[in-house]
């Protein structure tokens, strides 16, 4: 039973390995020795500026997989990011549930994020992440047209809970050498995220992890 317990409490924080199995041509994982920070559903008026600058403080560099939308809005904040020297992924224009559109309308999904995105950075996104983590075989394939790569995650410690020790809980028992964190660029994770982030630092370091830059890891 203890050993169930476990097995349903890991699944909470990472991914099936069942699913990363059967979607194989999905990064799952840093493919270096270094962590990979990410953030998902920014820019945002109330995160984004202070993720920055804990980033900074942390000499992390990250990559934030944005909403278009959110980047049309906030160009500005958009920019900080890209001049802090972090990558801008594309995390859909309207964060809407892939699985629940059509080609057409995911196609539209993605091309209009893309030219938010190089708008704003000068080059289109290398990087794709779906929004809430689902996704399909169509997604699998629709992808390739646009010769962008899938990045799911390793650890998700839930800061959009507003719950700093769930977040301790998560990456004190399963934060990994390699790992890809997702974190959130969001109202509902604003008032933990620097402590969130600070520490997923410590840990990290106390465990002489080391973290990497989306070129690195994701190579």
């Amino acid at each position: 039973m203890e050993g169930k317990n476990f097995q349903t409490m890991k699944m909470m924080y990472q991914p099936p390995a069942l699913v990363q199995k059967l979607f194989p041509e999905f990064i799952w994982h840093s493919t270096t020795k270094k962590i990979l920070v990410t953030f998902d559903d920014g820019p945002n008026p109330s995160s984004t500026g202070k993720i920055l600058e804990t980033l900074k403080e942390e000499n992390i560099q990250a990559l934030f997989f944005c909403v278009g939308n959110n980047l049309s809005r906030y160009p500005q904040l958009a920019k900080l990011i890209v001049a802090e020297n972090h990558l801008l992924g594309n995390h859909t224009y309207n964060h809407t549930i892939v699985t629940k559109l059509g080609k057409d309308a995911f196609a539209q999904e993605i091309i209009s994020t893309n030219q938010e995105v190089e708008a704003v950075a000068g080059s289109l996104p290398k990087y794709f992440r779906p929004p809430r983590g689902r996704f399909s075989f169509h997604l699998a394939r629709a992808l390739k047209d646009y010769t962008m790569k899938n990045v799911m995650w390793s650890l998700l410690p839930y800061d959009y809970k507003n719950d700093l020790k769930v977040v301790k809980f998560a990456v004190k028992n399963y934060l990994t050498k390699n790992a890809i964190v997702v974190l959130h660029d969001s109202d509902k994770s604003a008032p933990i995220i620097c402590d969130a982030i600070k520490y997923l630092a410590d840990e990290a370091r106390s465990n002489n992890f080391q973290f990497g830059t989306p070129e690195e890891c994701l190579s």
